[in-house]
């Protein structure tokens, strides 16, 4: 009960500031997510101490126990030292495990596990706050893997600290006080060792973190590239490409090596001035002891406790040079993690953001401006259109055009740069990137799942929809055909059946009617069809166009298609070249006009778009 009481005092999914940027400092950045378990690592400060104190304060019962039996009466010992000898078991029997059990309890109960977890959750989610931009920058494994790391690593530089370095200045203490006790003479060694302990520290700290800084970077990279390759494994597979995967990861695996090797030449070179440093102190503390024990100036307990407590420390250095180095390890992970992680969102919702309200679901595109940061490539140029509530637009263009970077747009995936969008009167840079997004469904020509089931992937838009509403979607969006008989490796069935990585375990047909079924079931009041028809063969399109129907009635409805026969019913058509509208009407009307999109009409070839090399010319013309 009281273990269970203790894990529960760190709540790892507590409420925070989601949007806060976390700082750019090593100290700050550490600060930043140990600040809220800063009590719990107080209450492991206190004890310790206390632990250490104990620890060390048996070098000193053994002294006086070694001189006990020195110079005490054989027969009477254990009656003259009746007290002394219980406080000493009560010391070593009670005091000393009680420590130790309090340190390990709050350590392991209170917060290595739950500290981990609450950094590596608010690591992830200020990382998942970043816009589209962000993700696209990088691989995706780096990027998991900064966020799976960076919580032990941050945790450790404070627990290393407490555990390691709190305990090592104890024992300097308790050593430095013992023998400034007996000898100045006996006190120099170890004063003289700790100044060239700290010397040999302080030039191996700052080699040691620009070192691991760059090991850790190029594990990161390596991680990257390793699942890259499990990522696009088809892709690997259809070409032929695995000597290139395999020689592009050994590259990795080379330069992380060359990284790692760096990194422990200075460690060999440390660990053996080291040694040097302590057989030192060793020498010259024994010599120490002779010459004072034979002058009478220290008693053999004394002898004893000191060289046992120079004997600790020497066994401790070797371990706290090596633990130093773990620190700075994780100061490089932190390092790396910190130039991923803390940099400012780049969409954020404005300070006073309201939730979006549609009524009617009508779009505005106001002279609107928008490239992808390619210099002067614009994309969108003063584009300016109105979509009128429950009107059905389709967007007509070659690759290119710029039909795509519209519908990114108005789910505001970027930010425009000139001009605004509006949804019924509202400024979409003016409401919350929530609510915006839960009132648009949108079905992408590139679909992909999340590798969970069947149902989740299809109540995504919905979470808390019934198995009837789930089964229902499918059947519209003509799925609940294949969904019936898939079976996965685990022998999960129908809407239980794991679809793999993206989706990889379904056909692209198969992935594009789930999708469809998914946006059937979050029924939002605006909805953008980017080639959602286009994995789909002609049969099941035809099957599935008269639940598009269903599923566009009553909402405003922005349609991108290659191939025209698919939006050539919608109330109105829009052309596009270069981000400009060069034409607007019904399909009917635009191809009695014999401009742009009559041209491309007459060009289809099996009812695509060609790609754009042969441009609109001809129909000019």
């Amino acid at each position: 009960m009281f273990l269970d009481w203790l894990e529960r005092r760190v709540d790892p999914f507590a409420p925070f500031d989601e949007a806060r940027m976390p700082p750019r400092s090593v100290l700050g950045f550490a600060w930043f997510y140990l600040r809220p378990i800063r009590a719990a690592l107080a209450a492991l400060f206190v004890i310790a101490v206390i632990a250490g104190t104990v620890e060390a304060s048996l070098y000193l019962v053994m002294r006086w126990f070694i001189d006990l039996l020195g110079t005490a009466d054989r027969a009477t010992v254990l009656s003259d030292h009746a007290v002394e000898l219980g406080l000493v078991v009560l010391l070593v029997a009670v005091i000393r495990p009680l420590s130790i059990w309090a340190h390990e309890v709050l350590s392991n109960q209170l917060v290595v596990p739950q500290s981990t977890s609450q950094i590596r959750w608010r690591a992830h989610l200020y990382t998942l706050g970043h816009a589209l931009s962000y993700f696209q920058g990088d691989f995706s494994g780096r990027l998991a893997n900064r966020v799976v790391q960076v919580g032990p690593a941050v945790r450790e530089l404070a627990v290393v600290f407490i555990d390691t370095l709190l305990y090592v200045a104890i024992y300097a203490i308790t050593a430095v006080g013992l023998f400034s006790a007996i000898s100045p003479w006996l006190v120099l060694p170890v004063l003289l060792w700790i100044a060239a302990y700290a010397a040999l520290t302080t030039w191996f700290v700052p080699r040691a973190r620009a070192r691991s800084h760059k090991t850790a970077d190029t594990r990161s990279t390596l991680i990257g590239r390793i699942v890259d390759s499990y990522t696009n494994i088809l892709t690997v597979k259809l070409f032929a490409r695995d000597r290139e995967e395999r020689a592009a990861v050994r590259d990795a695996v080379e330069v992380h090596t060359d990284a790692y090797l760096h990194q422990f030449r200075l460690v060999t070179l440390t660990t053996s001035l080291l040694g040097l440093l302590n057989s030192a102190l060793l020498i010259a503390t024994g010599a120490a002891c002779l010459v004072l024990w034979q002058r009478g100036g220290m008693s053999t307990g004394e002898a004893s406790a000191g060289l046992a407590l120079v004997l600790r420390l020497i066994a401790m250095s070797g371990w706290v040079m090596q633990t130093v180095r773990g620190v700075f390890e994780n100061v490089g992970v932190v390092q790396e993690s910190m130039q991923t992680m803390a940099r400012p969102h780049g969409l954020t919702d404005a300070p006073n953001a309201r939730a979006l309200t549609v009524a009617g679901g009508e779009i505005r595109f106001e002279n609107v401006g928008f490239h992808y940061g390619r210099g002067d490539a614009t994309v969108i140029e003063d584009f300016s259109l109105t979509i009128r509530p429950g009107e059905k637009v389709g967007l007509v263009g070659v690759s290119g055009a710029g039909k795509s970077t519209l519908a990114g747009l108005l789910l505001r995936l970027y930010d425009v740069e000139s001009g605004r969008i509006l949804v019924d009167g509202q400024d979409i840079a003016a409401v919350t990137q929530q609510s915006l997004r839960e009132s648009i469904a949108m079905v992408s020509q590139d679909t992909s799942l999340l590798h969970r089931s069947i149902r989740d992937n299809i109540a995504y838009g919905r979470p808390n929809a019934s198995q009837a509403d789930i089964e229902q979607a499918a059947r519209l969006a003509h799925a609940d055909s294949f969904i019936a008989d898939l079976v996965d490796h685990k022998g999960r069935r129908g809407y239980d059946a794991q679809v793999g990585e993206r989706g990889v375990k379904l056909s692209g047909g198969q992935r594009q009617r789930i999708a469809i079924a998914r946006v059937m079931l979050k029924d939002a009041p605006i909805l953008i069809l980017d080639e959602a028809t286009s994995a789909l063969d002609s049969q099941v399109e035809a099957a599935i166009q008269e639940s598009l129907d269903t599923l566009m009635a009553g909402k405003t409805v922005l349609a991108i298609a290659h191939r025209l026969s698919t939006i050539a019913a919608l109330d109105r058509l829009v052309v596009i070249d270069q981000g400009r509208i060069i034409e607007e009407g019904t399909h009917a009307e635009l191809v009695a006009q014999g401009g742009v999109y009559a041209g491309l009409w007459s060009r289809q070839s099996g009812g695509f778009l060609d790609d754009g090399t042969a441009r609109y010319d001809s129909a000019v013309a």
